[in-house]
């Protein structure tokens, strides 16, 4: 029998069980150009679904994984995604088209799905509260090292092979890690903790969640912080390339923008023990609303000039920050009461709020024109209703 991780080793392998999700979306972004080229010269801008796609079988697949973890286990489930994931990211390799590419990535991502929500259902097995907090605020630290190296990643692969390659780099990371998982990680859900998989039992549970007000809310608090993200990581190639004309250092200015970012998960696992969860989201909106307001106007009159893109950048650090100062807090304040219904309450939530947030990116990613213009403003709408969602559940909580 596996005796009980460390908790660094925990956090560890959690983070890289994440690091899936986002070395999958990120190690892409360069390739968006290439992809455009070879299967979609006359509408290049639907090369951006190779990110979208992804995040949503991810959200599909969440509604599954969670359920089934909660009846099965967590190591089996996590086992059996990743050999979903690994047999769509050959297909991927071999896709002759987009509309092949793109079915391919909804499965990929429905693979990826296990980590996403079963990861984090694991993570409540064992923490709950402001603790939970804590550790995700560590494991989302670590696994914003992935993002910062994978667009490096991906032109280096492109630069030695093709774009095709880099899914062979996908295969090789989730063996890994998928290894280390069954090697060393003992289940965490007890088998008198598990709860029978049937239709009767996962409405109560859902009905259960739509009564929880802190839930809802948390839910589309994450649903519109993951539509900022996924917004910006659709349009931000294309801004470089296009606005700033920097489209050859993009990996590099991705990966400090990445490392910047890392800030935010590294002052919320300081704070949030002290401050609590509610007062960090609200400060972290409100300088989210204002930045983006500021750089919304400056752009739009023009008056930055040179200083428009290290502007953008800042701005760019902004967003990432954000969701190392959010996710983890708003993942926490959702699964406070809920630990008994841990692995669907988490698959539910994460899977609406994923769905839900690439409905919201994707209009925004497709309006790109050339400029930051079209991004900026759907961020400012997506984190002006966060930040009024967020004040009417401190609210209610005082």
């Amino acid at each position: 029998m596996l005796k009980p991780l460390s908790q660094r080793e925990f956090v560890a392998l959690n983070a890289m069980l994440f690091a899936t999700v986002a070395l999958s979306i990120d190690a892409m972004l360069p390739a968006l150009p290439a992809i455009a080229a070879a299967l979609s010269t006359d509408a290049p801008n639907l090369a951006q679904l190779v990110v979208t796609s992804f995040v949503l079988g991810m959200g599909i697949g969440t509604l599954i994984s969670g359920p089934v973890s909660d009846a099965f286990g967590r190591k089996p489930v996590l086992i059996g995604c990743a050999a979903l994931y690994l047999m769509a990211t050959l297909l991927c390799f071999a896709a002759p088209s987009l509309e092949t590419l793109l079915i391919a990535r909804v499965l990929q991502g429905a693979g990826a799905a296990g980590p996403r929500a079963v990861g984090t259902a694991m993570i409540r097995d064992l923490f709950k509260g402001r603790d939970m907090a804590r550790i995700v605020s560590f494991v989302m630290m670590i696994f914003t090292l992935v993002p910062a190296v994978a667009p490096l990643l991906g032109k280096g692969v492109m630069l030695v092979a093709g774009w095709r390659d880099i899914f062979l780099v996908f295969m090789v990371f989730a063996l890994a890690v998928n290894l280390w998982l069954g090697l060393r990680q003992p289940e965490t859900l007890a088998i008198g903790a598990r709860r029978a998989l049937s239709p009767g039992l996962l409405w109560s549970a859902a009905k259960e969640l739509a009564r929880h007000r802190v839930a809802l809310i948390s839910t589309a608090c994450q649903t519109l912080t993951s539509a900022c993200l996924f917004a910006t990581l659709s349009s931000i190639q294309g801004i470089f390339e296009q606005y700033f004309n920097k489209a050859a250092g993009f990996p590099l200015w991705f990966t400090l923008i990445a490392l910047c970012a890392i800030s935010g998960s590294f002052v919320n696992s300081r704070i949030v023990v002290l401050v609590g969860m509610r007062r960090v989201l609200v400060a972290t909106y409100i300088a989210q609303v204002s930045l983006t307001l500021v750089m919304l106007t400056a752009l739009a009159s023009g008056e930055l000039g040179p200083l428009a893109f290290p502007a953008f950048l800042i701005w760019a650090i902004g967003i990432f920050a954000m969701m190392g100062l959010t996710m983890g807090n708003l993942n926490a304040l959702a699964m406070e009461d809920l630990g008994h219904i841990a692995g669907f309450a988490s698959s539910l939530i994460t899977a609406i709020s994923t769905v839900a947030s690439v409905l919201l990116a994707i209009p925004v990613g497709q309006a790109f024109n050339g400029t930051p213009l079209p991004l900026l403003g759907g961020v400012m709408a997506f984190s002006s209703l966060a930040l009024v969602l967020i004040l009417a559940l401190r609210k209610r909580a005082a």
